[in-house]
Order: C-alpha cells, then structure tokens, then sequence
C-alpha cells in the first residue's frame, strides 16, 4: 500500500472519531448545565481549554460564553479542531482514497458532512442541542459500523482503526482532564452532589455512564478514573484504546507483541505495557492532572513516530505534514 493511501485511510478515521468526540464533550456540558444546582454559573471555557484550542479561540472571540464556544468548536471553519472542519478534512481524504473504501462509507461521510454544512449555513442547528450532537454521534458511529461490516479487513482497514483507536484514547484523556479545568465553587463542594454531577457528566462524555454503574454502582472519583483509564474492556476506555491501537499496529508490520521492528512498535509498545501494570494508586500518587498531561504527551510522540515510520517520505506535500497533530 502506497504511504500516502495508508496516511489518509488514518487520518479520515482519525477526524472522524475527533469530530464525534468534541459532540461528546459539548452534549455532556448540556446535560451538567441542566443538573447543575440554582445559583452554579455554565462554564464554557474548560471545552476549548480541553480541546487546546484556547488560544486560537481568543483571537477571534472575547468572551467564554455559550454561544461563542458552540460556534468555534461546531461551525468555525477557522478552527481546525471543529467538527465542520474535521468532517471537511475527513472527506477530502475520503475523496483521494476512493477505491480503497466502501461506496456505503463514502456515501455515509458524504451524508454526514452535508449534514453539518446545512446546518452551518442555517445557523439553527443548536435549537435542540442533544438531539442536534446526538445525530453526531450517531452518524459517526454508523461510518464506524459500515468500515467495520463494508471494507476489506486488509492493512487499510488496521491504519483506520490504528488512527481511530489513538484519537479515542487522547480525547479519552482530554475528556477526563476536563474535570480538572471545572473549578468547583469551594473545596467543600467536594463530595457532595454537585461534584457527583461532574463526575456524571464525564463518564457521559465517554457513553459510559451505563457501564460504569453496572460494573461499580455508585459515583466514587476513583472507580470513575479506573474505569475510564485502566479498564480493559470498554470500548472507550485509555487502556483498551491501547490494545486495540497496539493490535493493528501489529498486524499491519507482522511483528509479534514482545518484538518491535520500529520506533512506532517501540513508542506503542512501552505505553501499553506501562498501563498494563498501572494502578488507580499510581495514578492517584502522581495526580491525576500530571498523569493525564503525561499520558497525552506520550500519545503525541505515538502520533509523531507513525507519521515518521509509515507516512514521511522527502516528497511529501506542505498540506499533508499540516495534518500531523500539533
């Protein structure tokens, strides 16, 4: 498979699953704001804090409020990381790759894309916020269904899944951190059901929430970060991301796990095996905020080093390098 086929297979995966996150994130802020007890003000400002886009954010718009980030994180062409933009760039590299995809696939981004265009152009498709970034969510996991049930189970398919399983777990991380940037009104708030309602709306993030109560019951923090990092089962959690991410890596090079033939392997490799035998303890012993900040970085050099092994060649374009993540 030629480099710059397998390169935007990944990234079509990976600004799909990053647009579908961002609506996570958005329609959870929804539901807090609902739950959120008389006299607790709407924070806006953790979505883009999250998103590491505050800077941007503050050269086009003065305020946090909620009109301004809803616009810059769903419609704003100016943002590269909002979800009009990712599903822009998601189809552009759908389009080059035609013959590599399933007609079912291109016609479902294609449908999803328009979709978010009309809405932009109307400027009313926040009336009814969960309906609106449910049907976001739903139409990327229908793209997921298809690439799973409609595309050929070859080395394409291993660098989607690679691409959406990294994007899931960094997002995964950023969704929790958000917890961090939500600035309780006092220290005395912390345990009482404002501070569950926080951690509700994280494990909503994630759709998570469900499994979370069969598999623990009550909101306890801690349980809430094992099971959003360290569980290896759920779909959305860090360490099956990993797995998952790790598997196709594996598949697409041939190498048994324990081996490595380059940096990719090595970089993925040694991430997985220091969640393998990482524990809420630890986690709790560094801080939660370090161990995310850590863990994001790590993800990023895991970015960084499969661009460099399978999509980095001397002529390669100004427009494919803006595609690496920053």
């Amino acid at each position: 498979m030629l480099s710059r086929v397998a390169e935007s297979i990944y990234w079509m995966a990976r600004y799909i699953e990053r647009a579908e996150n961002v609506a996570r994130i958005m329609d959870a802020n929804y539901h807090m704001i609902l739950d959120l007890p008389a006299g607790i003000g709407e924070q806006w400002e953790p979505l883009v804090v999250t998103t590491g886009d505050e800077e941007l954010f503050k050269e086009f718009y003065t305020e946090f409020n909620r009109e301004n980030v809803v616009q810059f994180l769903t419609f704003d062409a100016r943002n590269p990381n909002s979800i009009l933009s990712c599903l822009q760039m998601a189809r552009e590299n759908a389009r080059s790759v035609r013959e590599w995809i399933s007609s079912e696939m291109w016609q479902q981004l294609n449908t999803f894309y328009l979709m978010l265009k009309e809405a932009s152009r109307k400027g009313d498709g926040i009336e009814l916020p969960h309906e609106f970034f449910d049907e976001i969510m739903m139409a990327s996991l229908m793209f997921a269904g298809l690439s799973e049930n409609t595309m050929t189970h070859d080395e394409g398919w291993e660098f989607a899944r690679l691409g959406r399983m990294l994007e899931r777990a960094d997002k995964a991380a950023r969704i929790i951190d958000v917890k961090y940037f939500i600035l309780l009104p006092s220290i005395d708030y912390i345990g009482t059901p404002y501070d569950h309602i926080l951690w509700g709306a994280i494990l909503r993030s994630a759709s998570a929430f469900e499994m979370y109560r069969k598999s623990y019951g009550q909101i306890a923090p801690d349980q809430i970060i094992e099971f959003l990092v360290l569980d290896n089962q759920f779909p959305r959690a860090i360490h099956h991301c990993l797995i998952r991410a790790e598997l196709a890596l594996r598949n697409i090079s041939g190498t048994m796990r324990g081996r490595f033939t380059n940096r990719a392997e090595k970089t993925l490799g040694r991430l997985l095996a220091d969640i393998d035998y990482t524990t809420i303890d630890d986690i709790k012993s560094v801080g939660l905020h370090e161990f995310i900040d850590n863990l994001q970085t790590r993800l990023n050099q895991v970015s960084e080093v499969v661009f460099e092994t399978f999509f980095s060649i001397p002529a390669a374009t100004a427009a494919v390098k803006e595609q690496k993540q920053s």
